[in-house]
């Protein structure tokens, strides 16, 4: 554990030197060690991030690290036959975007009224035209245009290959935070060893497409980060003066020095809306993250202003990455916007409503009045079901939701049992609520900016449900999925902490012989011996998760908290 040890109490460093918020300061003090080309030591670390470089072990870890996740979800993904929960809508949804461009009713002939935005819908579309789709209801049965296989199989592909993809972008994504291989390892394992992870990535549902483009959008404000970071950086040693007023006194540069990356998360939040809406509530704060970077970027080089700077500077390029968002979204609806058969999509269909058909103007005004329809679905929808939660319930596991049932099949025993049962592997988040207490405490004491966007972004994802929650609304636990890997990333961080002894205020990192030596081996048993029961765990439940036949005593044990989980 020495290179995570290492890693962490580099960055902690680099948090407890850089953004310092409220303290009074312009920028940073004179150091008498400054290096020959004027800047600052201390500067250096401040702006210092992970170097862009091709690093072989690191990807061989990751690709181990992938290999697990795609094992788990693609093998026996088939199983069980049929549509489970929500595939009956939209496996068949999908489809209808690939033959028709829009949603299809094919029982009644005509365009189905839906509530999502289709891009989630596209997704599962595409495994279904590459490996096949068949519905014996409607008297449907496509070869694949790749590959042909059992029909489960290709409106279930989609989304296994989106959650494998989602653990490979939080290893890479941990291990920037963390600037260690292994933590970054250490967080993609534990999101392929979670069964609410699993079982979403081997359904066709939306979620697990809403959490992937949440998450790369994160990761692309990361990067962008780090950008900005080099891009100072960079000026410094050129000999910018911060001091100086106005433009002067900020990095001068053209289309190269473009916040790429931020543009790159506008279009990625775009698709998480256009899977769905809830991916709004993560707008604000990716919003304030970026602007508190770029403060923090200008006070740790010695910016004169820097919040008034950052306003003047970014709030552009803000605007600009919200309009690639709108437009991201409306693409996704091409289907609907370009044909006539759409739900809503053309006046003289549906007399009463207040819809137009003037060319491009109509077509706009139509799709609001749609996204009206569906909001207020939303916004009233309070029918009891048998799986409805509330969001104080989510992190405690107090009502998952039964995807599938079945007590038929062999299993050597008079009575058998297969489920497919939404539940996180309880260990790991169980482990979630006092992790979110420790990194906290742990990002104040430390003043460490990963700890703060983390929190921010948990509670962009869990926070607004409570308020929904008021309102009597139904919802269940699958609505707290985009919040999942922020809290793998929380747990992630207090290991780290565990690991690593805290650095003194100064120091650019830990030396790995000194003595803390004894404090990061104890602390790296018990991150590994963590990790390793929430695998067994994992395994332990793994028959829930997949819907594996086995006896109904078996089954009955995995039953914790009695009737919660039945």
């Amino acid at each position: 554990m020495t290179q995570a040890s290492t890693a962490h109490s580099a960055g902690q460093a680099e948090s407890e030197h850089e953004e310092r918020a409220g303290d009074g300061t312009a920028g940073p003090p004179r150091d008498p060690g400054a290096a020959e080309d004027g800047v600052p030591g201390i500067v250096r670390r401040r702006l210092a991030t992970v170097e862009a470089r091709l690093d072989g072990r690191s990807w061989l870890a990751t690709g181990v690290v992938v290999a697990v996740a795609a094992i788990l979800r693609f093998v026996g993904l088939s199983h069980p036959p049929g549509k489970i929960f929500d595939e009956i809508y939209y496996a068949r949804d999908g489809w209808g975007l690939i033959d028709k461009g829009v949603e299809w009713n094919y029982k009644d002939g005509g365009p189905s009224y839906v509530v999502h935005p289709p891009l989630g819908k596209w997704l599962i579309g595409l495994g279904e035209w590459a490996f096949g789709y068949s519905d014996a209801e409607h008297g449907i049965s496509v070869p694949g245009h790749l590959v042909t296989t059992a029909p489960e199989f290709g409106w279930r592909f989609s989304a296994a290959l989106v959650g494998t993809l989602s653990v490979l972008l939080l290893v890479r994504i941990g291990r920037r935070l963390f600037r260690s291989t292994i933590l970054g390892c250490a967080a993609g394992l534990l999101l392929a060893l979670d069964g609410f992870h699993l079982v979403l990535s081997r359904a066709a549902l939306l979620d697990i497409f809403l959490l992937f483009f949440v998450l790369a959008a994160f990761g692309a404000l990361v990067l962008d980060r780090d950008a900005r970071r080099r891009r100072w950086a960079r000026a410094l040693e050129a000999g910018l003066d911060p001091g100086r007023p106005g433009r002067a006194g900020r990095p001068a540069g053209g289309w190269r020095d473009w916040p790429w990356w931020r543009l790159a998360a506008g279009v990625l939040l775009g698709c998480a809306c256009a899977v769905k809406w809830s991916a709004l509530y993560f707008l604000p704060a990716f919003a304030l993250l970026v602007l508190l970077w770029e403060v923090g970027v200008r006070r740790s080089a010695g910016g004169r202003r820097p919040w008034r700077d950052t306003l003047l500077d970014e709030l552009p390029w803000l605007v600009l990455a919200g309009v690639l968002m709108v437009l991201t979204y409306l693409a996704t609806w091409s289907g609907w916007l370009l044909g006539d058969d759409g739900y809503y999509r053309l006046a003289e269909r549906y007399p009463g409503h207040p819809l137009s058909d003037t060319p491009v103007i109509g077509a706009l005004n139509n799709l609001f009045q749609y996204h009206k329809a569906a909001f207020s679905f939303h916004t009233g929808l309070d029918d009891p079901h048998k799986y409805q939660s509330w969001p104080w319930q989510w992190l405690l596991l107090g009502r998952p939701v039964a995807f599938h049932w079945s007590g038929e099949g062999a299993c050597g025993a008079p009575s058998c049992a297969s489920e497919i049962l939404l539940l996180g592997t309880p260990l790991l988040w169980w482990s979630f609520l006092p992790a979110l207490a420790a990194l906290a405490w742990l990002g104040l004491a430390r003043r460490d900016w990963r700890a703060g966007a983390i929190l921010l972004c948990v509670a962009a994802g869990l926070l607004p449900w409570f308020w929904f929650a008021l309102d009597g609304r139904t919802m269940f636990s699958f609505y707290a999925a985009p919040a999942l890997p922020f809290l793998v990333l929380a747990v992630v961080y207090v290991l780290g902490a565990i690991v690593t002894p805290a650095a003194p205020a100064g120091a650019a990192a830990v030396d790995p012989v000194d003595n803390g030596h004894d404090r990061r081996l104890v602390g790296g048993v018990i991150a590994g011996a963590y990790v390793l029961l929430v695998a067994l765990c994992f395994g332990y439940f793994y028959p829930i998760f997949v819907g594996k036949v086995i006896p109904y005593a078996d089954w009955s044990a995995r039953m914790w908290l009695d009737g919660r989980w039945i």
